[in-house]
């Protein structure tokens, strides 16, 4: 395959930038426990060496094994078939890159192989896949939990009396139109891509097409047990805390904030994602302090942990196996 000189050049990541992201994000995190937390950070760390910690770290990092071979399937879908140790170290790598604007960074992961590198539109229409993917699987984990909060609205007043009596079922509504604006787009956006005379124009949206047209049920079982895996780890969290509350429940708390944290367009969806996570547990009658320490510790195993497998296994690709151009 030719590519030219711009899909020839893979982006540089700038340690230093992402260390102080770092550094800045487990210092606000420190901060919001010793504020509002009822413990410590470090006890707060420690619980994760706990049973039910260990079983959660286990199930979000069965998260990232399932979206590695997930990605893998897409890079054969382009020719390029990976052995699977070596597909989800390359995976991993490009976790380094989550605080991005959007997760934006992530699309240079197939920019980086040394043996025949993605074009750059391909690189994106494998990330395009990928979000619009994550984004169903979400809305379709968070309607159980929106099909409560509407039940609650319509059968009780208790616990909104802080919020205003159409917080829910406003919130509600807007998710749900969401979901239903994804599906009509979709529709539309397939009849407009595919027409010749758009071709040129949409190169981009039509590779994603037909990533997402390649093996459908693979990806989405995936993406599926990806996403309830993690929604479990963020429920075992929860109980850990002694909050009440339905596995159910909190996996699909746990996906709303995650769509809350995308729309908010932030690098890994700083700060919308943590706020909307706490005012959901403080709503269903968590302790502030309580809902922060869970959300700290939640974003710790969801988000941070593979940003540090991610740094791990690109500094190891880099230095050892040298088969990234970095």
């Amino acid at each position: 395959m030719n590519l030219s000189q711009a899909d020839r050049q893979a982006p540089r990541l700038s340690i230093k930038k992402l260390l102080l992201v770092l550094g800045l994000v487990a210092t606000a995190y420190a901060v919001a426990l010793a504020f509002f937390g009822e413990a410590s950070p470090a006890a707060a760390l420690t619980s994760l060496f706990s049973p039910t910690g260990l079983a959660a770290v286990a199930l979000c990092l069965l998260n990232y094994l399932l979206r590695g071979l997930r990605w893998r399937g897409w890079m054969t879908h382009y020719q390029r078939p990976l052995g699977v140790l070596e597909g989800l170290r390359l995976y991993l790598a490009g976790y380094s890159l989550t605080p991005t604007p959007g997760n934006v960074g992530e699309a240079v992961r197939g920019l980086w192989l040394v043996r025949q590198p993605l074009s750059t539109a391909q690189s994106l229409a494998i990330f395009g896949a990928e979000r619009l993917a994550d984004l169903l699987c979400l809305l379709l984990m968070a309607l159980p939990a929106l099909g409560w909060l509407a039940w609650l609205k319509w059968h009780s007043d208790q616990g909104f009396t802080a919020w205003g009596l159409g917080f829910w079922g406003w919130s509600a509504g807007l998710l749900a139109a969401c979901v239903m604006g994804v599906l009509v787009v979709f529709v539309i956006a397939r009849r407009i891509i595919l027409q010749p005379r758009w071709a040129a124009r949409l190169a981009w949206l039509q590779e994603v097409w037909t990533c997402l047209i390649h093996q459908p049920w693979r990806w989405l079982a995936l993406t599926l047990a990806a996403w309830a895996a993690q929604g479990l780890a963020v429920a075992l969290l929860c109980r850990a805390a002694g909050l009440d509350i339905s596995a159910w429940l909190a996996a699909g708390f746990y996906a709303l904030a995650m769509v809350g944290g995308a729309l908010s367009a932030l690098p890994a969806g700083l700060g919308g994602t943590e706020a909307v996570l706490v005012a959901l547990l403080v709503g269903q009658g968590a302790a502030v302090g309580t809902a922060v320490a869970v959300t700290v510790t939640v974003r710790l195993l969801t988000l941070w942990l593979a940003v540090a497998l991610g740094l791990l296994a690109l500094l190891y690709s880099v230095a050892i196996r040298k088969d990234i151009r970095f």
